[in-house]
């Protein structure tokens, strides 16, 4: 996956592409993956990196949607747990089976709790990954060891997926490449073309040159995200807005607060949404919140009061309570909900994703969730094919492994996350010394992963690679500021970079990861950046 090679192709302007999706989150890779195991000729730009915004900050969970059940959206929940299952088989390097124990502290919790996940192993069919079982109080304090015991009288488990989402956008971004489609990110949509009133392609801008070239393509699909009302003003300047943008915020801290294999789920809490604090790379993230947004931004900040909200829930269930202190990263992420009516309350507005066709034959697509990408491009491509009058392929992506799926079970430890492309890491840092050693003594990514990160999976910044190629920054953003100088040098040497650049970097990328610390105070880092193993 080369972008020098994909942005020239882009250039030359000598192609007429059957589909062009903007956006490269995980709505537009995965319509590129599926449009190109379909056979099209495919092209998608993204203005920032891949997964840079929603797609990297979500809670990590591969899930029908316990919550959807008691909205009676059983039709949502079905089709979750068919593709959770999908997404389980197909990336199993990336995504993994999770127990998730409710606790009761009411009589009437543990048998209503124990009634709607039998409904929800029922729905899940030959694709459940475990039947749910009601739990003693000892039992429950012993998958949940440092569970708030006062008034505790037994709990439910059920399994539900866990996934890294930032790591399997990137292999979505590999898998549409190997099947021929042409992924371009720091590539801007800055205007759409149209002949005679319909959309035929796009005026697509190179974010680090600033080059402006025209993209022509049958058909358009608009998959930015919490961006796509953007989008459609250029297609129609005073077109209603189709979204409702929801801020939704995660605290990390160390796995002491909940150490075991199994994650905290309360259904209910004062806002209306579940709760979750769940053991993720040898680390507990806890969240999430749900607060209405009116700007959307590449890079949301938590309120304090998003915050102070989770720090309460968590000392209401955890034992040990957890102080500013003891929080290691905090990241937001916006979700693009579809309009319903006149609602404003974002944590009741629909999940389900939504295809619009304007008169112009733009294609837009918006809503979802991550466990449903795969349906969602499904969707949208047969769509697509409409309007680009391509006739009709049937997806063959529901069977098919995701880059990287090859390999499961052949590794072990750090390089686990890599599947396939965990051997030619791993030779590269034998084959180099001045590799195979980490990138800051407290952190246990290798400079040859950085490395790997410029030549295979088109890194560009220091934030491509300790924010979403690793998850460094979601682990323990102090640590990841001592660790920017040396991705930066690594960096300069593969894209031929200067001081100046490195310098650039480091600082940028310091006042980014400050933003994603309670106590952005200049105290050494703490060894947080252990290996990032499930």
């Amino acid at each position: 996956m080369h972008r020098e090679s994909a942005l020239a192709r882009l250039r030359a302007g000598s192609e007429v592409f059957d589909l062009l999706i903007v956006g490269g989150g995980a709505s537009g890779l995965g319509a590129a993956v599926d449009a190109a195991a379909r056979g099209y000729r495919v092209a998608l730009i993204e203005q920032g990196d891949f997964a840079q915004g929603t797609s990297s900050r979500s809670t990590k969970l591969v899930h029908g949607g316990v919550r959807y059940l008691g909205q009676g959206n059983v039709a949502l929940v079905k089709s979750a747990l068919r593709e959770r299952g999908r997404l389980l088989r197909n990336a199993p390097h990336l995504a993994h089976a999770m127990p998730f124990v409710i606790p009761s502290y009411t009589w009437w919790e543990k048998p209503y709790y124990a009634f709607g996940l039998t409904l929800y192993d029922l729905l899940a069919g030959r694709l459940s990954l475990g039947a749910s079982q009601r739990l003693s109080r000892a039992e429950t304090i012993r998958h949940l060891p440092t569970i708030e015991a006062e008034g505790l009288r037994g709990g439910v488990l059920y399994y539900d997926g866990q996934f890294d989402d930032a790591r399997l956008a990137i292999n979505l971004a590999q898998t549409a490449v190997e099947g021929g489609a042409v992924l371009v990110n720091y590539c801007a949509c800055v205007g759409l073309v149209k002949e005679q009133g319909v959309v035929g392609g796009v005026l697509a801008r190179d974010v680090e040159t600033g080059a402006e070239f025209t993209v022509r393509a049958r058909a358009v699909i608009n998959a930015t995200g919490v961006f796509v009302d953007a989008l459609r003003r250029f297609d129609e300047p005073k077109t209603a807005p189709m979204v409702a943008v929801s801020q939704g915020v995660h605290v990390v801290l160390p796995r002491e607060f909940l150490p075991g294999s199994s994650a905290l789920m309360i259904p209910k809490t004062a806002d209306g949404r579940v709760l979750f604090a769940i053991p993720w790379h040898a680390r507990l993230v806890v969240g999430t919140t749900d607060t209405p947004e009116a700007a959307t931004t590449m890079a949301p900040r938590a309120l304090p009061e998003e915050v102070a909200f989770i720090m309460g829930q968590a000392r209401k269930y955890l034992a040990k309570d957890p102080r500013e202190s003891d929080v290691l990263s905090v990241f937001a992420g916006l979700r693009p909900l579809v309009k319903r009516g006149k609602g404003v309350d974002t944590a009741r507005l629909s999940r389900d994703h939504t295809i619009a066709i304007s008169r112009s034959r733009l294609i837009t697509l918006t809503g979802g969730k991550w466990t449903t990408y795969r349906k969602m491009a499904e969707d949208v491509v047969d769509q697509a094919e409409r309007i680009a009058g391509l006739g009709h392929t049937p997806s063959p992506t529901a069977e098919r492994a995701i880059h990287g799926a090859a390999a499961t079970g052949t590794t072990t430890g750090a390089l686990h996350r890599y599947g396939s492309d965990a051997a030619a890491i791993a030779g590269l840092a034998s084959s180099d010394p001045a590799l195979n050693v980490p990138v800051h003594p407290d952190c246990a990514v290798l400079r040859a992963e950085v490395v790997w990160h410029a030549r295979h999976e088109m890194a560009r910044t220091v934030e491509d690679v300790l924010a979403r190629r690793t998850r460094t920054l979601v682990l323990g953003a102090r640590a990841s500021i001592e660790a920017a100088p040396a991705v930066a040098r690594l960096l300069a040497d593969e894209l031929g970079r200067d001081e100046r650049w490195v310098a650039m970097q480091v600082q940028g990328y310091g006042e980014l990861a400050r933003g994603w610390m309670l106590s952005p105070s200049p105290e050494p880092a703490q060894s947080w950046c252990t290996p990032l193993v499930a």
